[in-house]
């Protein structure tokens, strides 16, 4: 808490790797769940953005830039930090546990 307040959301951006048979097993809340920034944004206070690993090199390079370049500093120009997280399929059923803990906890706070 830098500014001396909670952060109103938090900014990801993942860089994944989607094999295609994972990607056509999908079902239309897990699309959404991926692409819908307003809907995630409503729902978790995160603004989530999908680089999928498979797009050619230079795409790439220039996503890596854009979503560095939007996020490595404030307007006032003072550095932000950033975080990296591996994620590990061993852990999407606590992970998807916490988020629905994290969701309801959001809901309760909205009304």
């Amino acid at each position: 808490m830098l500014l001396g307040r909670p952060p109103n959301d938090m900014d990801v951006v993942m860089f994944a790797d989607i094999p295609l048979a994972i990607e056509q097993s999908l079902q239309p809340l897990d699309v959404k769940i991926l692409t819908n920034n307003h809907w995630i944004k409503a729902n978790y206070k995160v603004d989530f953005y999908l680089v999928e690993l498979s797009v050619n090199p230079e795409t790439l390079i220039e996503l890596s830039t854009y979503w560095y370049s939007m996020w490595s500093h404030r307007r006032t120009l003072q550095w932000k930090g950033f975080l990296s997280v591996r994620l590990d399929p061993g852990f999407d059923q606590e992970a998807s546990t916490l988020l629905g803990i994290r969701r309801q906890e959001l809901q309760n706070e909205q009304n």
